[in-house]
């Protein structure tokens, strides 16, 4: 049986992984640029960039694309007993950070910190308890680079839309943040703590009651770590892809024709029809305003 035309792509990539003619580091073509040089589907060279991601020859780095994974060093040369004797739990969160942000959270593991700090695994559990305490641990640290002000402008509204967008620069910064924290079952984070009384504090003396107070602050982080869910698809997309969300749009607008042609979705084919470009930060502040707006009608 012939191999697949994808696998042989993604051996000829790994051939001059081998070679050296693509190194640690460098950027692989994107989705589209295989799908031109060996003339094939996006599909198929979709599936020989998640091939070379399974093998781990590969990853996705945000707002760069997909590049050559750095060899991870021998056994032998990750256990030493002087970086062990000297680790913090400081220095576990922080690794755990920027694996995070290179590879997004599925990427992160004890085995792959202890990698980045060049100590044995067993080494973690004497400052971390696991992979889910240290996700909050990472979330905490994230929050406290993202400090809010001693003094507070001076209108609730502009104290919400401080914090809003804080939170928003957060999740923009570490696109894998918005999806560790839970809404409905709070999690203790002293930092993230901070942002709560923030907004409390800025509505409790406006003619509501706890509960209405309550209910604004969870709406509030509700609305902006739920727009942000969406970076991190987006950023790996981006990655895999080579295109941003308006060019993929622009090579894929087609798939809507039927729909608009149809005459079934007349206010749809309007409001596509004029052309402008999406930006999910646009869409954040827009979100947030009118969030905002109706704030104004509880809130004197």
């Amino acid at each position: 049986m012939a191999e697949p035309p994808y696998l042989r792509i993604a051996a000829e990539l790994k051939r001059r992984i081998t070679a050296g003619e693509l190194p640690p580091g460098s950027r692989i073509p994107s989705v589209r640029g295989i799908a031109a040089e060996w003339g094939v589907a996006i599909a198929t060279a979709t599936k020989v960039v998640a091939a070379l991601r399974d093998e781990g020859v590969v990853h996705a780095v945000p707002r760069v694309g997909t590049v050559v994974a750095t060899p991870a060093p021998s056994r032998r040369s990750v256990p030493r007993r002087d970086a062990t004797a000297l680790l913090t739990r400081e220095q576990v969160v922080h690794a755990a950070i920027d694996i995070a942000d290179e590879q997004g959270f599925d990427g992160l593991s004890m085995r792959s910190v202890a990698t980045e700090l060049g100590v044995p695994t067993m080494s973690l559990y004497k400052h971390v308890r696991g992979r889910d305490e240290l996700a909050l641990l990472m979330a905490d640290v994230v929050f406290a680079q993202h400090r809010l002000p001693a003094v507070p402008p001076p209108t609730w509204r502009a104290q919400l839309e401080l914090v809003a967008r804080m939170q928003w620069a957060a999740y923009r910064a570490h696109p894998w943040l918005p999806k560790l924290l839970s809404l409905t079952r709070p999690q203790p984070m002293p930092n993230l703590l901070h942002h709560a009384e923030w907004v409390m504090r800025a509505l409790e003396d406006h003619g509501q009651g706890p509960a209405v107070v309550f209910h604004a602050h969870i709406t509030l982080f509700g609305y902006v770590r739920g727009t942000a869910v969406n970076i991190e698809p987006e950023v790996e997309a981006e990655a895999d892809t080579g295109l941003s969300a308006d060019q993929w749009v622009d090579a894929h607008g087609e798939m809507f024709g039927p729909a608009i042609d149809s005459g079934v979705f007349p206010a749809f084919s309007r409001v596509v029809g004029t052309p402008f470009d999406f930006d999910l930060d646009e869409v954040f502040e827009f979100g947030l305003q009118r969030l905002l707006d109706g704030y104004a009608a509880l809130f004197r």
